[in-house]
């Protein structure tokens, strides 16, 4: 991703505030001075914190979650589409839902239901409704396309959210901060960055502004989904080049233990008939061959 410079940002006024009558005193640390009674945006901070935000974007994509993008403003509604689309991440641009988040088992019924109608419109089952239920379904269905479109693909709960105006998506930054959802977003001099895990100081109402770090963040998503996409290839590839797991039957072909019967071919115990070769207790008739004593017994008596 190729860095920023310094003159890039001032020609795209990414430095300039609000006016210090609207000031939030949290954005104290960011703020480099006060002009013409407009307070003027540190970029040396701006380029850092946009480096960091870009780098967790980068991790974020390349674990295949996604990044819910919500900017309803006017001067960021078309930049945002345009450029969230070519990196497929969901985003929202017409207006946030109360529970969009907290609620999206509701959410995803809406989705749903749009859904339904256009199987609606493929299997046939469209053709047998008359005139007016066709067209309360063909309402329903823009309405539910314009709030619901662009988030039709987002199955589960988004990993991150990026918000354009904090001030403005304040139901949407509430939302992500109680379900733990790690947030983005662009903050103004009027802002609270404290709101914010990956604070953007910069001027969130001009088109060039707003144009200039949106590039950036979708870059880094773009190198993301990049890296995901290489390293399955290459473990693909390690899968299909490495069957010598398979063809060397080590386990199958060495039945060492089945024909090695030693345990079987070792009769040493039977083969040792010791104690039934050793009759030295019945061939010694000791007993039986002594009759001198009966004898001498019987020379005596006589």
């Amino acid at each position: 991703m190729s860095k920023l410079k310094f003159e890039t940002l001032l020609e795209a006024g990414v430095h300039f505030g609000h006016l210090k009558r609207k000031w939030n005193p949290a954005m104290a640390p960011y703020i480099f001075e006060e002009k013409k009674g407009i307070h003027i945006i540190d970029l040396n901070k701006t380029m850092v914190h946009l480096d960091q935000a870009c780098a967790a974007m980068k991790q974020i994509a390349k674990s295949g979650k996604k990044i819910l993008f919500v900017a309803t403003k006017k001067q960021a509604k078309e930049l945002v589409a345009e450029r969230v689309a070519k990196v497929n991440m969901p985003f929202v641009t017409e207006r946030w839902t109360g529970g969009m988040l907290t609620n999206f088992q509701t959410t995803r019924k809406s989705i749903r239901k749009m859904a339904m109608i256009d199987k609606m419109k493929s299997d046939g089952s469209w053709e047998t409704l008359n005139k007016r239920e066709k067209l309360f379904k063909t309402r329903q269905r823009e309405k539910l396309e314009k709030t619901f479109g662009s988030i039709a693909d987002m199955t589960r709960q988004p990993a991150a959210i990026f918000i354009i105006d904090i001030l403005k998506e304040h139901i949407a930054l509430a939302e992500a901060r109680r379900l733990s959802i790690p947030t983005f977003a662009m903050v103004d001099t009027n802002s609270n960055p404290k709101l914010v895990d990956f604070p953007i100081p910069a001027n969130d109402d001009a088109t060039k502004s707003i144009a200039l770090i949106m590039d950036q963040i979708c870059e880094a998503i773009r190198e993301g989904l990049e890296d995901r996409k290489n390293l399955k290839a290459g473990e693909e590839g390690s899968d299909a080049t490495a069957p010598v797991v398979e063809s060397t039957p080590v386990a199958e072909a060495a039945p060492v233990v089945e024909a090695a019967p030693v345990a079987e071919e070792t009769p040493v115990v039977e083969e040792t008939p010791v104690v039934e070769e050793t009759p030295v207790v019945e061939e010694t008739p000791v007993v039986e061959e002594t009759p001198a004593a009966e004898e001498s017994t019987e020379n005596s008596a006589e």
